[in-house]
């Protein structure tokens, strides 16, 4: 098992990183800042704002941002927002639909798909990508697009996915004062990088104790409310990064179906932490009390449990604070393991066969 020391020897965690994805961690929010200072510049076509409901088509990272915008455009606009992970497109999507097709690549066959069979639809779309074939596609058929460069994984490249979404909700006029949360939220992402950043001794660092308690037990994380898709985000960064097992639940939800099996099997309960993401302001009031209720249930189950804290007073800067932490835990549960957190071997090997088999 690796020793306390080594999470907080620098030189050795940046051997353990070859692909440097603790500067990419560390780099979210200029990142944030540079994409909504890019993003806050688009103009859309009058016609965009006479729509009923939009579409964001888009898989991992880029579907994540999709999942928060949805989160945090459901707080003050009646358009709903549906988020659509599959090759094909929904059947209601029609003029008044609005698609959005986002890919960091621009190469991922499922986008390509559903966005191949919008183009055939009179829907008003808006492409986010950093080139392929979805930006070739784009401009042939004059579709809007934001493009973006960015040096690291699609999955560290959030902020490029999430700021043009926040700024075609302000270009439509379903948000208001979209500037000033990104602002906050860039201040409580700096702050999560002075309390989690490597050169910060484990005795004070809260994402360093995260991984610790995570390390060889499974990682189940809770959110309730707006925080559901953090805790989505934190499972799929720590399946991708630290190429370990986790799920999330979602309160409510988990109290008519899982609250009944924390207990068995026996040997799973001893070796699973639950994390909960914690927020007074995101997360109903009821809801608080069945964490409470939670927690006792899963210490009765011999379940450990955590929380981690949100930062800031807007709903994007708690959601994008605790998202940063969950991207800092799953790097350093990698280090813990010995992986190095970038690459991604078996989606690269999963894209190779597909490819085979067309």
């Amino acid at each position: 098992m690796t020793t306390t020391a080594t999470l907080d020897d620098v030189d050795t965690l940046r051997k353990l990183d070859p692909g440097r994805m603790l500067a990419s961690v560390r780099g979210l929010p200029e990142q944030s800042s540079e994409a909504w200072t890019k993003a806050s510049g688009l103009k859309l076509p009058a016609a965009y704002q006479d729509i009923d409901r939009i579409v964001v088509l888009g898989m991992g990272g880029s579907a994540i941002a999709g999942d928060l915008w949805r989160v945090l455009l459901q707080r003050e606009s009646d358009v709903p927002v549906f988020n659509v992970r599959q090759y094909d497109l929904p059947p209601y999507v029609d003029e008044r639909t609005l698609v959005i097709a986002s890919s960091f690549s621009g190469q991922t066959e499922e986008v390509l798909s559903a966005f191949t069979q919008a183009l055939k639809k009179k829907s008003p779309k808006i492409v986010i990508t950093g080139g392929g074939d979805l930006l070739t596609m784009a401009r042939a058929n004059g579709v809007p697009v934001f493009t973006y460069q960015y040096t690291g994984e699609p999955r560290a490249a959030i902020g490029w996915s999430l700021m043009p979404l926040l700024a075609i909700g302000e270009a439509l006029g379903l948000t208001n004062g979209v500037e000033r949360d990104v602002n906050e939220a860039i201040t409580a992402m700096s702050q999560v990088v002075s309390e989690s950043a490597e050169e910060v001794p484990e005795a004070d660092n809260g994402a360093k104790q995260l991984a610790r308690a995570l390390h060889d037990k499974l990682p189940v994380i809770y959110g309730g409310g707006a925080l559901t898709e953090v805790a989505h985000r934190w499972k799929t960064q720590l399946n991708e990064s630290a190429k370990t097992w986790a799920f999330y639940e979602e309160l409510p939800e988990l109290h008519h179906n899982a609250v009944v099996s924390y207990a068995l099997p026996t040997s799973t309960a001893k070796e699973t932490v639950v994390i909960f993401l914690e927020s007074k302001t995101l997360v109903h009031p009821r809801v608080r009390l069945r964490y409470e209720f939670t927690r006792t249930a899963l210490k009765k189950a011999g379940v450990a449990t955590l929380s981690a804290d949100s930062e800031g007073g807007s709903a994007l800067s708690q959601m994008m604070s605790l998202v940063l932490l969950g991207d800092y835990v799953s790097t350093y549960l990698a280090f813990l393991y010995g992986v190095d957190p970038t690459p991604t071997t078996a989606i690269d090997e999963l894209k190779s066969w597909l490819k085979q088999q067309k």
